[in-house]
């Protein structure tokens, strides 16, 4: 059975101005890979714009439905996070952060014109950037003596990878990114290596 490991995402941040009866709404996306990097993006945007009145945002991560995260900070429930979060859903997008900040005008839009205003935002800040082609990937060290160095990297060179962190030594090391979907593969072709060892890097 073959491996799902392709996803789209953002190439690049983006951002959007969406205007409402004098409130603002200004839609920041980001391409992000964890948690810790949306709250990071997160807490900088509240910092950028500390006379907002929210900063309400949603995110999507991997292939699976399950892992997101949604916020209305203090707009009334399901008016700000759940459109933004919908809107990833209906693009199919992942590993996606959006944060709509809003300024507020002096009226009242109601949950309707908040919905629709979270929405747009949204579908504005993405509509700035490009949809590209993304994988899950697996990390691993490989480990190997120097006299094995050609055949690692003939490996490395025949799967089209990048290496990371490499130590050139007589026991020499290096880490690579693997499409989840070549996996196996990969450590298949190290194991025939003499002497070279695989590890998985959690």
């Amino acid at each position: 059975m073959a491996v799902e490991d392709s996803f789209s995402t953002i190439s690049a941040p983006a951002e959007a101005l969406f205007k409402d009866r004098g409130s603002r709404f200004l839609g920041y996306a980001y391409p992000v890979k964890s948690d810790t990097e949306a709250r990071s993006l997160w807490l900088q945007l509240k910092e950028l714009h500390p006379k907002a009145v929210h900063w309400c945002y949603a995110y999507r991560l991997g292939t699976d439905r399950n892992r997101y995260r949604a916020s209305d900070d203090g707009e009334p429930s399901g008016s700000a996070g759940k459109p933004i979060l919908n809107v990833l859903y209906s693009r199919g997008l992942t590993n996606v952060l959006v944060v709509v900040v809003r300024y507020f005008g002096g009226t009242l839009l109601g949950v309707p014109g908040l919905i629709n205003a979270y929405k747009t935002a949204t579908e504005l800040a993405l509509d700035e950037t490009t949809v590209i082609q993304g994988y899950v990937t697996v990390s691993y060290r490989v480990s190997f003596p120097y006299e094995a160095m050609n055949s690692v990297m003939k490996v490395v060179k025949e799967m089209n990878l990048e290496i990371q962190n490499p130590v050139y030594e007589m026991e020499c090391r290096l880490e690579v990114e693997v499409r989840k979907a070549q996996a196996k593969e990969f450590v298949e072709k190290c194991s025939r290596t003499e002497n070279a060892a695989v590890a998985e890097i959690s």
